[in-house]
């Protein structure tokens, strides 16, 4: 598998994710855009994870497609993440049962 370089800023630098510890796993902010024609993490701006996906923000749909691309990004099941906020807006925060350093190392974002 070809190992790609994290994503970095203007400034040159890998841009951080603001996680929190949090009952034996880490509260993940995201950024999601929905209806973006396709179904992508984007790297971090300003704390916050950028998730793209394709479904439309309508009746969970958005959502499920969130957590199944986040999932995927992490190794676990989209079962195994619980969307803590945000479900009806662009900006959400996700819990991922893992430490905060594993996430950001999945996520190839500093911490």
């Amino acid at each position: 598998m070809k190992q790609t370089e994290a994503p970095r800023d203007s400034s040159g630098r890998v841009p951080t994710l603001d996680l929190r510890d949090s009952d034996g796993g880490t509260i993940i902010r995201l950024r999601v855009k929905a209806r973006s024609g396709q179904n992508a993490v984007g790297g971090a701006h300003g704390g916050a994870l950028k998730v793209s996906v394709n479904a439309a923000p309508e009746k969970g749909k958005a959502n499920r497609a969130v957590l199944a691309v986040l999932a995927k990004s992490l190794g676990v099941p989209p079962s195994a993440l619980r969307m803590l906020t945000g479900e009806t807006a662009q900006d959400k925060q996700v819990w991922a049962p893992m430490d905060s350093a594993a996430v950001a190392r999945k996520l190839g974002t500093g911490k």
